[in-house]
């Protein structure tokens, strides 16, 4: 008798929904897409309607023969790809290329792997949404035309092997903006005034700091010379408490995780990437084997702009706060979250746990390191997102001080009088925060206050921040620049294409995505830039709301882009890139040796070609020596076929010596070996010494 076929994206789905729906299914993976845009041409017929043409890439040949024999012989088929735009489209295609079209079918969706949510799925099945496989399509095509146009002018006037994207572009921008703005930033010096106070027979000292004079003046302190006018004032001024005030405050917790916050948190308080969040998240909402349990979907559906939650969850969760911290930490109703996002699909759910009940320390034995510090996080979030608010008590105290003129100065204090949600978890910033002050002696107005001693600092203006994994995540989302599922990619390609460099966690663009850039905004004013790009992500959502055909949409964006591109083609002139130094000399002529960017990558040559020919490899050198006996080599970073960064001698084949972890150029304090950096610790590669480092770099385990 002939079975069911049901067919996911991922085979790491299958043992999972292998569990839950038993032997009368057949579970296959479709390995993402298997219909395309074909690679070498466009693949959009420009002249009717945009059509695409879609191929089944080679790779996927095989596949889809076997899907199709499957679809053949199945008594029905449910295609359970993904619940967002780009799992419809899948499911589309799949439909199309492997006859299921021809037969009955139906569409499964579920936003959560877990026995509950997948038979309901199977019990309401639907058909294909086409106006979701519209608004994939639109953008599919978009993307290929800015593609496909742009990338060879990129070649003609800029450097061979580049490419532009439509979304990626304006990320690039939005990091060069701001390494602009910190370029021209010029710091202004200003001075703060501290004073160490106590009341007149107390020994506990607190400070206060100037503000201003009584009269509502402010005073600005440019100049040591004016902070030492003031200090010598003050010096001699008689202290006493102008005002108290103490008001009640609530600090309500944050919802729980939509794609941009997870990431964004991810990268504040683990040292994730986005990438490495969505990769560890996709193994959590997939399932993992569990004890006894088995293959279970521990998350839900991790690419979501919604910060709703399925009223049994918040059941659950409301009653697993009352079991384990009592009514005082139970709000008297479920808390409801409004969409941060613009046009936050409200059908869709927040990321959090299948099930409350399993907490972290429960299953952190099934779990590798790192998803067990994902699941904490998430986890931790959703609980307290319906936990009761924190309570504080924020005092400020205005002091006045007396000398002639008087000033006014100010101290405050936040003393917690119930902890509420950060019991479990507070949210990451991602700027330092000035700490809270926690206690204040006893004040009232009117006592009188001895001065202990003036602290006067110099202090500067500082230039906006750089952007982290989080901070670009968040002003992409802010924009309204792309969708959830594309944040991830979109960092790791402008990365991948050395448009941006990230240092210590840190954003900078390189030269080459500077000129880029600046390129692109010369020619294409219209496309490359923030209000452009978020309006097409509106065009977008309106074909999946049935409010535009797709045709429609992108012939609005390609008239004018095409005009844009044939006066570049006409007018631009060709941008010189300036080769970069690498400090050391052509070793056949003396003169500078360059880096350049070839065919398989970067490499070294002499600046004085054509009349010199000189090359060698391009080599990052870590200052640390081989430490194999006799070698006398440098150790350099390499890249492996399937770019991951290994670490080994510059004498390779002659000396063979490799290590996946990152040396370090200070020896061993035992046996002066070589160091090697394992997240916060260091390691001897000689003797058994580990130690930890002085300054954690969390850097390369972001990566």
């Amino acid at each position: 008798m002939s079975k069911k076929l049901v067919i996911v994206e991922s085979p790491a789905k299958t043992k999972t929904l292998s569990k839950i729906l038993g032997k009368g299914y057949i579970i296959k993976a479709s390995l993402g897409h298997v219909r395309d845009l074909p690679r070498g041409q466009m693949g959009v017929d420009i002249e009717h309607d945009f059509a695409p043409k879609y191929v089944v890439p080679k790779l996927k040949t095989k596949l889809v023969n076997e899907l199709k024999k499957d679809v053949k012989d199945a008594s029905a088929i449910y295609l359970a790809t993904d619940p967002d735009r780009e799992g419809e489209a899948i499911a589309w295609h799949l439909a199309e290329v492997t006859g299921a079209d021809k037969k009955p079918y139906h569409r499964v969706v579920f936003r959560e792997i877990t026995e509950e949510a997948v038979k309901s799925a199977f019990e309401n099945p639907r058909k294909i949404d086409m106006q979701l496989v519209d608004a994939q399509q639109a953008r599919r095509v978009m993307d290929r035309l800015v593609g496909y146009k742009i990338s060879p002018l990129l070649w003609k006037k800029v450097r061979k092997r580049l490419s532009a994207g439509r979304v990626q572009s304006v990320a690039v921008k939005i990091i060069v903006d701001r390494e602009r703005e910190i370029e021209k930033f010029v710091a202004v010096e200003y001075w703060v005034i501290e004073a160490e106070l106590s009341k007149q027979k107390d020994k506990k000292t607190f400070r206060a700091t100037l503000i201003g004079l009584i009269d509502g003046k402010k005073l600005d302190v440019h100049t040591q010379q004016e902070a030492d006018n003031i200090k010598s004032a003050l010096e001699k001024a008689a202290y006493d408490v102008l005002k108290v005030a103490t008001k009640k405050a609530t600090r309500q917790p944050a919802p729980p995780f939509t794609t941009s916050t997870l990431q964004q948190e991810a990268w504040r308080k683990l040292r994730f990437s986005a990438k490495q969040t969505m990769a560890v998240a996709q193994q959590l909402y997939e399932g993992v084997s569990v004890g006894d349990e088995g293959d279970v979907g521990l998350i839900t559906y991790m690419r979501t702009d919604s910060t709703h939650v399925a009223d049994s969850a918040v059941a659950e969760t409301r009653e697993y706060i009352q079991e384990k911290y009592g009514h005082e930490y139970l709000p008297p109703r479920a808390r409801v979250f409004a969409a941060r996002a613009k046009r936050a699909q409200e059908a869709h759910e927040a990321i959090r746990p299948t099930r409350i009940h399993r907490e972290p320390a429960e299953i952190k034995k099934y779990l590798n390191a790192t998803q067990f510090r994902l699941y904490d996080l998430i986890w931790k979030r959703m609980v307290a997102s319906q936990m009761a608010a924190a309570l504080f008590d924020n005092t400020t105290v205005d002091i006045e001080a007396k000398d002639g003129k008087d000033y006014l100065l100010r101290t405050a204090a936040s003393v917690n009088t119930f902890p509420g949600f950060i019991t479990l978890y507070s949210e990451g910033k991602d700027e330092a925060e000035e700490e809270e002050k926690s206690s204040l002696p006893r004040l009232e107005k009117g006592d009188e206050l001895k001065l202990i001693k003036l602290f006067p600092e110099q202090r500067f203006t500082q230039p906006p921040s750089r952007y982290t994994e989080a901070t670009l995540v968040k002003i992409l989302e802010q924009y309204g620049i792309g969708r959830p599922s594309t944040y991830a990619p979109t960092i790791s390609t402008i990365q991948e294409r050395e448009y941006v460099l990230k240092t210590k966690g840190i954003f900078q663009p390189t030269e080459l995505g500077t000129v880029v850039n600046d390129f692109l905004i010369q020619y294409f004013p219209n496309i490359i830039n923030v209000e452009f790009t978020a309006e097409m992500e509106n065009e977008l959502d309106d074909i999946a709301d049935k409010e535009r055909k797709w045709p429609s949409v992108i012939h609005d964006f390609y008239v004018p882009f095409d005009k844009d591109l044939q006066k570049a083609l006409e007018t631009a002139e060709k941008v010189k890139i300036e080769d970069e130094k690498t400090g050391e000399a052509c070793p056949k002529c003396s003169k500078p040796l360059v880096i350049k960017s070839g065919r398989f990558g970067k490499f070294v040559a002499c600046s004085g070609f054509p009349e010199c020919k000189h090359t060698q490899s391009f080599q990052i050198k870590l200052g640390v020596k081989c430490p194999e006996p006799d070698c006398g080599g440098d150790i350099i970073q390499r890249v492996s076929k399937k770019k991951r960064t290994f670490y080994g001698c510059n004498n390779y084949p002659k000396c063979t010596f490799i290590t996946s972890f990152k040396p370090l150029p200070q020896p061993c304090p035992q046996c002066k070996g070589m160091l090697t950096q394992h997240g916060k610790q260091v390691w001897c590669t000689k003797c058994e010494y580990k130690g930890k480092m002085e300054e954690a770099k969390t850097e390369e385990s972001a990566q």
